[in-house]
Parts: C-alpha cells; sequence; structure tokens
C-alpha cells in the first residue's frame, strides 16, 4: 500500500496566507461594496521595467528563429547571465564568487525550500524568531524539526533565536550549536538587518563550529545603509561556511516571471564533501532551468537603462513604506523597519493577538495586512504591512486607519 509522507500531516493549520485568503473572501462576500487594500502579502505592483520588457520581446523573436532558437537552459543556468552577476553583484563588491559557483533557477523561494534536501535528516537548523515561514516548513517536511508543541508554538528540535524589540530585532548567537543558521538579512517580516561587523560574529561563529549559513538576501536592493552588506560573502571567512540566496522578484519585479540565483563557493566543504558539488547534482538532477527567455530578459537587469529604472521603483516602494511608517506612529502605533527594507513591522495596541488584530484592521478599514504569530512564535503581538501597494492606495491605507473607530478611543 502507497503511504504519504507523514512528516506532511505535521504541518499545523492552514498556511498563512490560505488562512488571510479565506478571511478577506469570507470579507468581501458580505461587504461587496467595500474596496479593500492589500497591504499584506509582498508581491510587486509596479510593472516590469521597459528596459527588461524589451529585453523580453528580444528573447521572444530569437526563440522564432532557427539560428537563434534555444531549448533546455544548462543545469546551472547560461553563462551570460551568471558571468554578469558575479561581475556585478559580487566582483563589484569584492566579493570572491565565481560564475560556476552560482546556480541560476526559478526563484529564491524555491531554492531556500530545496537546499535542505542537500543535508541529513539529523541535522538541526536554528531561525530568526519571527521570520520568513518556508525556512521551517520546508524542513518539517523533510522530518528534521521533531514534535510540534500548540501552545508555545514551537517546534522541539528547532533553535529559535528570538527578535524582540529587546534585542533591537537582531538575533544573538544560539547557546546550542546548529548545524544549519537561517539569516534573512533584510529581514521578513521585521526589516531589520545586520552590520557588517555584526555579520563578520556570524561568519566566525559558523566557520569555528563548523556550522553552514543559508543566507536569504532577497531584499538586498532596498539596503540604504552604507555600513550594511548586500552578501554575505563581503565578509572575510563566508566563503567556507555560507550559501546565499538571491531574487530578482523584488528588485526587478519578476514575480510574474520567476527567476533567482544561489551562490554555493567551491570552498565550502562538510565531511570531505563539497557541497558546491552535491547542490549541482541536485541541481542537475531535479530542474530543467529557467527558460531562455527569463534568464536573456535578466540581462536587462544590468544595463544602464534597467538600473536606473529599477532604482525609480525601489525608491518608489520605499516612499511608501515612510508614508507607511510616519503615518502609523501619527496614529499612535509603535513601529519598526522601513529603511532597509519594504516591509513595516508594528506593535500590535492594546493587548490583543495579532490575528485579533488582523480582524480588526479588515473589518473597520477594510486593510489586509499580516499577523506577526504567522512569523514564529516571537511574532504574535506584532503586524506586518508591505510597501507594494501603489502609492495611492498605501496613502488611502494609512488614512483609513487613523480613522479607526478603535485607535480614535
Amino acid at each position: 500500500m502507497v503511504r504519504v509522507n507523514e512528516n506532511y500531516l505535521k504541518l499545523p493549520g492552514s498556511y498563512l496566507f490560505s488562512t488571510i485568503a479565506k478571511k478577506v473572501n469570507a470579507y468581501t462576500e458580505e461587504n461587496p461594496g467595500k474596496q479593500i487594500i492589500r497591504l499584506g502579502i509582498g508581491d510587486v505592483t509596479q510593472p516590469i521595467a521597459p528596459a527588461i520588457v524589451e529585453g523580453l520581446q528580444q528573447a521572444v523573436e530569437e526563440m522564432g528563429r532557427a539560428e537563434t532558437f534555444h531549448g533546455y537552459a544548462p543545469d546551472l543556468g547560461y553563462g551570460f547571465l551568471r558571468g554578469t552577476i558575479a561581475e556585478q553583484d559580487y566582483k563589484a563588491r569584492g566579493c570572491s564568487v565565481e560564475a560556476d559557483e552560482i546556480f541560476i533557477s526559478d526563484g529564491a523561494k524555491s531554492d531556500c525550500g530545496n537546499i535542505q534536501e542537500i543535508f541529513h535528516e539529523s541535522c538541526r537548523i536554528a531561525v530568526c524568531d519571527p521570520v520568513y515561514p518556508v525556512y521551517v516548513d520546508s524542513n518539517v517536511m523533510a522530518g528534521r524539526t521533531g514534535e510540534y508543541d500548540e501552545k508555545t508554538g514551537k517546534w522541539s528540535r528547532v533553535i529559535y533565536m528570538p527578535c524582540t524589540a529587546e534585542n533591537g530585532f537582531v538575533p544573538e548567537l544560539p547557546t546550542e550549536i546548529p548545524d544549519l543558521i537561517y539569516l534573512c538579512v533584510p529581514n521578513n517580516p521585521t526589516g531589520t538587518t545586520l552590520t557588517r561587523d555584526q555579520l563578520k560574529v556570524w561568519v566566525d561563529y559558523a566557520n569555528e563550529n563548523g556550522a553552514v549559513i543559508l543566507y536569504d538576501a532577497a531584499y538586498e536592493a532596498y539596503i540604504s545603509e552604507d555600513d550594511v552588506p548586500h552578501s554575505i560573502f563581503e565578509v572575510e571567512g563566508a566563503n567556507t561556511c555560507a550559501i546565499e540566496f538571491r531574487s530578482f522578484s523584488k528588485n526587478a519585479g519578476f514575480t510574474g516571471v520567476r527567476l533567482g540565483f544561489t551562490v554555493v563557493p567551491k570552498e565550502l566543504i562538510r565531511q570531505g564533501v563539497s557541497l558546491h558539488s552535491l547542490w549541482a547534482r541536485r541541481h542537475g538532477t531535479k530542474f530543467n532551468g529557467a527558460p531562455y527567455i527569463v534568464q536573456k530578459a535578466a540581462m536587462a537587469v544590468y544595463s544602464p537603462e534597467g538600473k536606473s529604472q529599477l532604482k525609480e521603483q525601489i525608491s518608489y516602494y520605499m516612499r511608501n513604506a515612510r508614508i507607511i511608517y510616519e503615518g502609523l506612529r501619527e496614529a499612535g502605533l509603535e513601529v519598526f523597519g522601513g529603511i532597509n527594507a519594504p516591509y513595516i513591522w508594528l506593535k500590535v495596541p492594546g493587548g490583543m493577538s495579532s490575528w485579533e488584530f488582523f480582524d480588526l484592521l479588515l473589518n473597520e478599514a477594510g486593510v489586509v495586512g499580516t499577523p506577526g504569530s504567522g512569523f514564529g512564535p516571537s511574532g504574535e503581538g506584532y503586524f506586518r504591512l508591505t510597501a507594494f501597494g501603489t502609492y495611492e492606495n498605501t496613502v488611502e491605507a494609512v488614512e483609513r486607519v487613523k480613522k479607526m473607530p478603535y485607535l480614535r478611543k
């Protein structure tokens, strides 16, 4: 008889964003004439930049001619894109990353979930708390996290690193030594970052203890402070202890196109085995590569025109972040983030739960956000709003929040 992977059954309840969707759908049915403003899921709203659209069009035309047609992509990705990434994202910042250490994929979310497959099931993971749910969920499905405690919201074999207002939402080194350390910088959902000196502490810790840092840099394009590295490989010693994930979704609007990449240095060796070679084997066996059309279009991201246009889009979203941050403070709420990431992390008022605040915000203002508890136990009592809406909707959402009966009592 066929048996299912019972680890999947351990995942508690519904997926965070599925629960949000159900609540929003129910509200819409009950209030058909009311406009909902969505500041929850972190999807971009600006159209793909003209330079990238032109790149897509050129690639489509090439696919329609026999002499320029492309079939399956190379396992690691096309050399023209990997070489450009190596030069402009890494070597330009002083990082020692070569083109053949870069693996092109259909997105950072896929790679963040799949990377755990090259590690033994006994490995213990450490995660910031709160943080992006994919890290824990993918390890749950692999049978690596132990048992779930509904009262605490924690897994028995996961090492949690609380990120709270008391420590500035910056994780502290765990007292238990993990095998795999997930770091998301800038962090989703809190928007906080690590300075170069702070990141060096983590690199030294991982090298000293034989751990591997899984570094999610999906939001690096939003970094505005000079002392915050855009890559972990800007820090000396990272090539022997870190794997980095990058995405074209948030910096170039590829959420509907799908493209990302992972950097696995050749120097990263555990038990005498190159993790670079393991990931190459996994990548080549299970993944046919992102389409030529998408990889060719990504070249426009690195063109002068593309850089200029994308800089404007990032500025657009960060202006939204500033509007939300300042508006919520004027409304009397305690808020964080919005400087190096397109996320605002707010303290839920009145001692209510994050889901209670979700319902209040939806019913009183018609605004959708994300309950902090969905990002981990320490997220309870907080709430995430994103700057990825349109400027007009962002302004309207803030005005609605200011007029909420609850806040005006």
